[in-house]
């Protein structure tokens, strides 16, 4: 007896088989035509992206194009059909985030957002973290276009980052990152200041520390930055904010922006961050557990910048938050 053969056809791909056209944009001018379809078609793998552009099967103004091709406003892509690999459905987002980023917007424009991140909240998802800010945003927001991160803030740091609603944008912030040495918005930089409690009595006259930093990678999850003659200059101003028994209270800025840059500064001047589990104090930050600070004491307070086509300099202030305030609130004050 022959049993009967179910016949199924193959499972077929969420997205549509078949050729489509994007006509690009202003504000999509001026990126790389890989990344531009690494963006676009999400789960095809890098390899995969770069044979359909050597075989010609993706056409810019109907004819061939390299990888590295700069996109231009106008310009008609030709995309082939393409299976993209199912992958697993996205985390929602739940109300109560969706609240408190609502509630955490400090500024917004046509073409930027400066959100107060909260602590504990990654900018993006990734090693078992499912979202961050940046796919927070885009499940709020899902008409929105375009939604890029600016720069980026460790998961425990708290304040003030930016949000890229236009790639003018974006490309605009990031040179000014990137190329005003000194960052101060009054040149057309960005000026990024941050509080944080560091261990001890800083001294009054120590107004900046200037070492060079050097990025290590433990593994490919864990990176840890040391003071190294062989790494890249790194600067930070320093200044007393406020006093206490045992603890300074410090306003800090980064002229250059390096990883764990204020961090490992304050470390290598012997007065290293509340609860820091990396490069601090672990009987000290212990102790500042039973305050009730369960986390790094960092955060970014404050940025000034100007915009595309403005010579107005904004400043955007997002103050201590309460899981700050409160263990501050128990230590003894000094006399500044």
């Amino acid at each position: 007896m022959m049993c009967n053969m179910k016949h199924e056809s193959p499972p077929q791909s969420s997205q549509s088989l078949q050729v489509s056209f994007a006509l690009i944009d202003a504000d999509q001018a001026g990126q790389r035509l890989d990344n531009f379809l690494m963006a676009r078609l999400k789960g095809v793998p890098k390899s995969r992206i770069y044979n359909i552009i050597r075989k010609g099967e993706v056409r810019v103004n109907k004819g061939r194009s390299k990888p590295e091709y700069k996109l231009l406003a106008g310009d008609s892509i030709r995309i082939p059909p393409i299976r993209v690999s199912d992958e697993k459905p996205e985390a929602k987002v739940s109300n109560q985030m969706q609240k408190l980023l609502d509630d955490s917007i400090l500024f917004e424009d046509e073409g930027l957002l400066v959100i107060n991140k909260p602590s504990g909240l990654a900018v993006h998802g990734g090693s078992g973290i499912s979202l961050g800010l940046i796919e927070t945003l885009r499940q709020m927001r899902p008409d929105a276009r375009y939604l890029e991160l600016v720069h980026r803030l460790d998961r425990d740091t708290s304040g003030c980052i930016m949000v890229a609603k236009k790639r003018s944008y974006l490309r605009f912030l990031q040179a000014a990152l990137r190329e005003k040495s000194q960052h101060e918005a009054s040149k057309g930089g960005i000026q990024k200041t941050y509080q944080a409690l560091v261990v001890g009595n800083w001294p009054a006259n120590h107004g900046h520390v200037d070492a060079p930093l050097l990025k290590m990678e433990l593994n490919k999850d864990e990176r840890i930055v040391k003071v190294h003659p062989e790494g890249k200059s790194s600067l930070t101003e320093f200044r007393v904010l406020a006093r206490y028994q045992g603890f300074s209270l410090m306003e800090a800025k980064p002229i250059t922006g390096r990883t764990h840059q204020i961090r490992v500064h304050a470390q290598y001047a012997g007065h290293c961050l509340v609860g820091d589990e990396k490069y601090g104090h672990d009987e000290t930050n212990i102790a500042m557990r039973e305050f009730g600070l369960k986390r790094l004491f960092l955060h970014a307070s404050q940025l000034s910048f100007v915009l595309p086509h403005s010579p107005e300099i904004i400043q955007v202030i997002a103050p201590l938050p309460a899981d700050l305030l409160k263990p501050l609130s128990r230590l003894e004050p000094l006399p500044l």
